[in-house]
């Protein structure tokens, strides 16, 4: 029904690894020019977060929910695993640096990221569990986060907590839900209608998004120096173990390929776009440094990691959404 749009989303998907790299780029050398174009920032991305539901509905949410161990193993990783690891990290390396911590933090205790969900569904991984996790977890944002920042940080940096909250809600929550209400009201249907052609505008959207963002940190990005690298190599390491601990951690449980594959992707990877805009809006400039950094590498992993599950796995198949509850019935563990 678009065959250009979706030749042009096919294509878009096979450079993820190079979008947001690039668009930090350009949101530096461009930065006078992006700076005022700030404020359209949350607009953006409450779009993207409403393309990249469209796919979801409520029957899968509650056939995961029914099976929780799963979900509720990825939660703690996200909010609790994560953050901390992050947090001691950030005393031991950057002891005193109150704003460089609370940015590590920051990046660390987002909610998972939405183009998750297209990593997940490319290597075949268990789709129902990405997107009720991706749900939930949107759902919780503007508690989780906003208390995961004050409990942790809160006594060392002034936080917008109200703000923040509003925040996620009007980016993440409600495009979200009106995403599924549709869903479920047109059986399906608007996600070939909508979904489709909004799938390319919303990955060019993301580099909107990160070329903004970035634009407003510029003068810290452009004077690179011994921190800086320091921030970098940091960030890096943390985001590279939040990946491979999402996947040893389904592996000790025994859970079978599909639910490995989503458990690594979504454990690795964050809304680090809605976190860039949390970071530039509610917190001083500098916290928004390891918050853009992530950016930079983010895709870059997903497709490293993607190639590591790949060479063990193989590509796999779809698992039929009425296996999934099986799968978590049992632990995901393989029958055979």
């Amino acid at each position: 029904m678009y065959p250009f749009l979706f030749r042009l989303n096919k294509k878009l998907e096979k450079i993820m690894p190079l979008i947001t790299p690039t668009a930090v780029c350009l949101g530096v050398i461009f930065s006078a020019t992006l700076q005022p174009y700030s404020f359209l920032v949350p607009w953006i991305f409450a779009l993207i977060t409403f393309s990249g539901s469209l796919g979801s509905n409520f029957k899968d949410l509650t056939r995961v929910i029914m099976h929780p161990v799963p979900l509720l193993t990825c939660m703690a990783l996200l909010h609790l695993v994560m953050p901390l690891v992050a947090l001691v990290t950030g005393h031991i390396v950057f002891a005193g640096d109150s704003l460089t911590i609370t940015g590590l933090l920051l990046a660390f205790a987002i909610p998972t990221g939405i183009i998750s969900f297209m990593w997940v569904s490319i290597y075949k991984g268990n789709i129902a569990f990405t997107l009720s996790l991706i749900l939930i977890d949107t759902l919780l944002s503007p508690f989780l986060v906003p208390f995961t920042m004050h409990l942790l940080v809160g006594a060392d940096v002034k936080i917008d907590t109200l703000g923040m909250m509003k925040g996620l809600l009007w980016m993440v929550v409600f495009p979200s839900v009106l995403g599924m209400v549709l869903n479920g009201w047109t059986k399906g249907k608007i996600k070939e209608k909508l979904g489709v052609p909004l799938s390319p505008v919303s990955k060019i959207s993301l580099g909107v998004v990160v070329a903004i963002n970035s634009s407003l940190v510029a003068p810290y990005l452009k004077l690179f120096n011994a921190k800086l690298f320091v921030i970098f190599i940091t960030v890096l390491l943390i985001a590279i173990s939040s990946y491979a601990i999402g996947w040893l951690v389904a592996k000790l449980m025994g859970w079978d390929r599909s639910i490995v594959v989503a458990m690594t992707f979504n454990s690795g990877m964050r809304n680090i776009s809605a976190g860039a805009v949390l970071a530039t809006t509610y917190f001083p400039a500098a916290v928004a440094m390891p918050v853009i950094i992530c950016m930079l590498f983010q895709q870059i992993l997903a497709s490293f990691y993607a190639f590591l599950l790949r060479s063990r796995y193989g590509m796999g198949t779809e698992p039929p959404s009425s296996t999934i509850a099986a799968s978590a019935g049992n632990g995901g563990r393989l029958s055979g």
